[in-house]
């Protein structure tokens, strides 16, 4: 009779690292690719202008691929975590790209009134996710995404406010691949 060798229970398969491992890759992605977008893209003022409006005229597609591709990459790390509030950051994400934001200065429209709702529905539960941590970091990094998303709900363009939000963004995603990072150490031990 063969025996079949078995993992020890506190061992664990390659497999459940790799949703965390999708926390780590969102930050750089979302960023490196809404960047590159505000960089190259004409007329647009990356101190006067939110992310979102990236997604509006030609070339719009891939800041909307690029919040869907992350909003995917924040969920699939949200399963890792087993966090409901990431995974709704994550929705929150794909929302916002599917309902394109309105150009500034103009009336709102259905799809531009459902990207702030579910965006802003995806960055409360982002704020509430760090909330709930008891760490330093994740209090100060979730209270300042939402003062970030705050301040440009506002629709303000004052390069304060909208570098602010840059920050808040970048600060974001960085407390999710620390966060990312810390789980998988534990999963290790």
């Amino acid at each position: 009779m063969t025996t079949v060798e078995q993992r020890p229970a506190t061992q664990p398969r390659s497999t459940d690292k790799t949703p965390l491992t999708a926390g780590i890759a969102a930050g750089p992605v979302y960023l490196v690719t809404a960047l590159a977008q505000a960089l190259t893209r004409p007329g647009f003022d990356p101190a006067r202008s939110d992310v979102s409006l990236l997604a509006i005229g030609p070339g719009g597609w891939i800041q909307v691929a690029n919040f869907v591709v992350t909003g995917l990459l924040v969920i699939a790390c949200s399963v890792g975590l087993k966090s409901r509030l990431i995974a709704t950051f994550g929705a929150g994400l794909i929302a916002a790209g599917i309902f394109v934001a309105d150009p500034a200065n103009t009336a709102i429209s259905w799809h531009g009134a459902l990207h702030i709702v579910t965006a802003g529905i995806g960055f409360l539960a982002f704020t509430a996710a760090c909330l709930a941590r008891k760490s330093l970091y994740s209090r100060v990094t979730g209270i300042a995404f939402l003062a970030g998303f705050a301040g440009v709900a506002t629709g303000s363009t004052s390069p304060a406010v909208v570098i602010g939000f840059w920050v808040a963004v970048a600060l974001a995603f960085a407390w999710l691949a620390v966060t990312a990072v810390q789980t998988k150490r534990t999963i290790n031990h």
